[in-house]
């Protein structure tokens, strides 16, 4: 069975994340280097988060749009510290056709196709969407706009993982506009408190939310907040972010507005995102060494339903039965009818994909009046009457999306870690992993040379984090609030 190929995690991390990817049917490499194909179960996951966090920027007023991939290369050049921020990531369009090669291997680009200005590949759309807002905004009436897009993107990274880091990646992006700094602000702080619901809710997956230092900020942006999540291996995994871009962009692209007393104004945006870098998120909050394990509200199928042991009459009769009273609660199910495969093969099948409930049918159960449930994130098993079984389920898949989070919060307190002193500070990194909750002097040098020595870099600074007078772990410095360490994806 697959899940006998997955690596222990305490053996070889890395090559357990893999092995989930690949035996749980996620997705594959691709013939590209550093991309990937996400399979059906894998992008039946991402449909799930997409369609929540869809409704939810919705219900908060977005609307969604779709803006070309390829932007102008002289867009970029239009935000400095933009283009000094993505420049080494981009892909570049050259040619608009290949010929037969005269020589005859294959083809060629056709030299005489070189296209008059260069385009880059989005690796992101800020530059195209306020080169679009120029026209789209006038006046005050105008404001705000409130525009979200689903997407893929590219940044040509060297070391790839799947979900984690691909040169290829979908996401979405939210791009907003407004006429009072505040209100951007405000945009800003709201999305942030929209995704960590969204983490915490759905995903099961506590996270800390925090803003970036200087030296991690967004290219081009006055301040990037986060959602900071910790994984299984004790590294961070930036998990959302939203930024307020000031007036950069609006400047750069010349976005004006007449204000309410008829005087023109530069507007205030934001830009946000998650990405398919949820899909490592959730993978390496949750899963053992038996494969994937999925909260419930994000799980393609919740309930399963294995006949023991085959499909017969009598089995199907009451399969029927439970599988419409689970349907009428909203709840998602499978009944495997396949003859091919041995039971026990089905139970190690879907454990490896991580389906929350596994029901297992039997006709000597059934003359009983009970059948027999196996939850995956604990792997109890016991048994429960037919009586009232759609009620027992729901309540069980409550109680199982709950125990993830409180489950991963506990992990994270015992991974978070106060420390005074610099050498402590490089031995829980080194030894114990985790977040290092430490104090900082506040500059970029102090900032680059804790990551120099250790590999840790500041994850954020914590929005509920105390005032407390401290000295800086590393040069001794005054400091009046602690700041969170890691090392990270």
């Amino acid at each position: 069975m697959a899940k006998d190929m997955i690596t222990e995690r305490s053996v070889d991390y890395s090559a357990w994340y893999n092995g989930i990817v690949k035996h749980a049917g996620l997705a594959e490499n691709s013939p590209v280097k550093g991309c990937m194909i996400i399979k059906p179960y894998g992008f039946a996951i991402w449909e799930k988060m997409r369609d929540q966090l869809d409704k939810m920027f919705k219900e908060t007023g977005h609307v969604n749009a779709y803006f070309p991939m390829f932007i102008p290369k002289s867009f970029l050049s239009k935000e400095a510290k933009h283009v000094e921020g993505f420049a080494k990531e981009c892909a570049v369009v050259t040619h608009h056709r290949l010929m037969n090669d005269p020589n005859g291997d294959g083809v060629v680009v056709d030299p005489t196709a070189k296209l008059e200005e260069e385009l880059i590949v989005r690796p992101t759309s800020e530059t195209i969407i306020w080169n679009t807002y120029k026209d789209w905004i006038q006046s005050y009436r105008d404001l705000p706009l409130l525009i979200n897009q689903w997407a893929n993107v590219v940044r040509w990274e060297l070391k790839t993982r799947a979900f984690l880091r691909t040169t290829e990646f979908l996401w979405q992006e939210g791009h907003t506009a407004h006429s009072k700094q505040q209100e951007a602000i405000d945009e800003t702080t709201m999305i942030l408190d929209l995704y960590a619901k969204f983490a915490e809710e759905w995903m099961a997956m506590p996270v800390v939310k925090g803003v970036k230092t200087a030296n991690e900020r967004f290219a081009g942006a006055d301040d990037t907040y986060t959602i900071e999540a910790l994984m299984q291996d004790g590294k961070a995994l930036q998990s959302g972010t939203s930024h307020f871009l000031g007036q950069n962009f609006a400047k750069a692209f010349d976005v004006r507005f007449l204000n309410e007393g008829n005087k023109e104004e530069y507007v205030w945006a934001t830009s946000w995102g998650v990405s398919t870098r949820l899909m490592g998120g959730l993978i390496m909050t949750h899963s053992d060494d038996d494969g994937l394990v999925l909260p419930p509200n994000l799980a393609p199928i919740q309930v399963v339903i294995v006949p023991i042991p085959k499909p017969n009459e009598v089995i199907n009769e009451a399969v029927d039965k439970i599988i419409a009273d689970l349907k009428a609660k909203g709840i998602s199910v499978k009944y495997d009818m396949d003859k091919k495969k041995r039971p026990g093969f089905k139970f190690n099948e879907y454990e490896l994909k991580g389906v929350p409930v596994r029901i297992a049918v039997g006709k000597r159960d059934l003359a009983e009046n009970k059948v027999e449930i196996k939850r995956r994130d604990t792997m109890e098993v016991s048994n429960a009457s037919l009586d009232g079984l759609a009620d027992h389920i729901e309540q069980l898949l409550a109680d199982i999306q709950t125990n993830l989070l409180v489950k991963a919060k506990n992990f994270r307190t015992e991974l978070t870690t106060e420390v005074d002193d610099f050498d402590t500070f490089k031995d829980v990194i080194a030894n114990k992993g985790g977040f290092v909750s430490a104090h900082w002097d506040g500059t970029t040098e102090t900032e680059l040379k804790i990551k120099e020595l250790t590999k840790a870099t500041i994850r954020c600074i914590p929005l509920d984090a105390k005032e407390e007078e401290g000295k800086c772990v590393f040069t001794g410095k005054p400091s009046n609030k602690r700041v969170l360490f890691a090392k990270a994806y």
